[in-house]
């Protein structure tokens, strides 16, 4: 099979954190953006935890369905079956530095919130409630909340303009 996917067509040795417009798609005349949350580099065999992605999913797919401004053009939030990074899927095309200003929100609340418990992580609502690690998710998201708050740079947003693509 020689057909690649876009998504593999990206030199991940040259991507680097930040938040990128993955691809767009037009379903049923509505336009449906996915966006690339990249929280960490490839090249440097940085890769998340799978219980902190599986924690950061809980609470990242109940943010944006729930408090972000984008709660209706929510499709799709989770993790990359490679653990470096966020698919966030909306109806409707967004800026990307407004997507990243909810990305940083979604973080910094991870980061700084009082949690007592994960969002849908009981035995009746996760088919894996054990596999979560929530003191992992709040020390990561600390760390991708202080990267956020440098503020939406073009060579953290554009594949094509880092050459990757």
């Amino acid at each position: 099979m020689n057909n690649k996917i876009d998504s593999f067509k990206v030199d991940h040795t040259k991507l680097k954190r930040g938040i990128y417009i993955s691809r767009v798609d037009n379903v049923g005349g509505s336009g449906v953006v996915t966006y690339d949350i990249r929280v960490c580099e490839p090249a440097k065999k940085e890769y998340m935890d799978p219980k902190v992605a599986h924690t950061i999913e809980h609470i990242g797919a109940t943010f944006f369905r729930t408090k972000s401004k984008f709660k209706d053009n929510v499709v799709y939030f989770g993790p990359m079956g490679c653990m470096t990074g966020f698919y966030l899927i909306l109806s409707g095309y967004k800026k990307t530095d407004e997507v990243w200003n909810e990305v940083r929100s979604l973080f910094s609340s991870i980061a700084n919130v009082d949690w007592k418990e994960i969002p849908g992580a009981t035995e009746i609502e996760c088919g894996n409630s054990s596999f979560h690690d929530l003191v992992g998710a709040v020390e990561f998201s600390k760390e991708y909340s202080e990267f956020l708050s440098q503020g939406p740079n073009p060579k953290n947003m554009l594949y094509v303009m880092n050459g990757i693509y």
